[in-house]
């Protein structure tokens, strides 16, 4: 298990902070670009969800009531010579330096890892997500937790959707951004035909004349279905529900016409469930 290396610390300022300061949501997007190689693990739960999955900590920023509850999460972990800085502070301290309320006491800058080829992530996989250029985070998050909750194999994101590690999104999900296979295809969206080559039906969520109900899809039963769903406002590009083998569409009571993409997303994957 890598060793943890305890340093408490007083003052805000401290140089080796660097990772954490003021970690707003604007200043995670300019600041810490995947480029970067780092992503923010936000609580425990998170944190112990990204080290099971083989995820390696730069450095840990925690309260000291959350000490024990680390040491428990390395304890569990292979045998290897790495050394782990733990910052340990009050948490007024750490609200100080991050400029927010921490949740649950923890944070945790984590070395990212590199993203798979998609031809991988596709690998084994009969139920599979497609979020484009969905730019809320909050929204990402929810929809990998959905499918996390509800058996999706595997999830991929296009060019322009919102960075599944970054911290809102990494927080909402729950940390199940580090179970569900994931990786960003592209180009988009071109990228539907390595879908189609690898034997997945793909079925666009949208409203057309011409689109056939959730019902009708569920029928269907394909034996590799990909389900697309579009950003916020605007829904999927035209180009790709014209590249789509299907366009489908959630029945609407109440005047309704359309649900919110993550909200979506649960509906299609607990109806498309195996």
């Amino acid at each position: 298990m890598p060793r943890l290396d305890l340093q408490p610390l007083t003052d805000p300022a401290d140089e080796r902070l660097a990772d954490y300061v003021s970690l707003t949501d604007v200043a995670l997007r300019s600041r810490h670009e995947p480029a970067k190689g780092l992503y923010i693990a936000e609580s425990s739960t998170v944190l112990g969800r990204a080290l099971a999955a083989g995820h390696r900590a730069r450095s840990v920023l925690l309260a000291p009531r959350w000490v024990p509850d680390l040491e428990a999460m390395v304890a569990a972990l292979p045998d290897d010579d790495e050394v782990v800085p733990v910052y340990v502070a009050d948490e007024p301290v750490l609200e100080a330096i991050t400029g927010f309320h921490v949740h649950r006491g923890a944070l945790a800058s984590m070395h990212r890892p590199p993203l798979a080829p998609v031809a991988d992530v596709l690998a084994g996989a009969r139920r599979v997500a497609v979020l484009e250029d969905i730019v809320d985070h909050t929204n990402v998050g929810a929809a990998f937790r959905s499918a996390a909750a509800l058996g999706v194999d595997a999830v991929l994101v296009t060019p322009r959707c919102a960075d599944p590690l970054y911290r809102r999104s990494v927080r909402v999900s729950m940390g199940t951004v580090f179970q569900v296979p994931w990786t960003r295809i592209d180009p988009w969206p071109g990228g539907l035909d390595e879908l189609r080559a690898a034997g997945f039906v793909t079925a666009a969520l949208a409203l057309s004349d011409d689109s056939i109900t959730l019902d009708d899809l569920v029928t269907e039963n394909p034996e590799r279905l990909a389900l697309v769903l579009g950003a916020e406002g605007h829904g999927l590009k035209a180009a790709t529900i014209a590249s789509c083998d299907r366009v489908v569409r959630i029945p609407m009571a109440g005047g309704v016409d359309s649900l919110n993409v993550a909200a979506a997303a649960a509906v299609a994957f607990w109806a498309t469930r195996a």
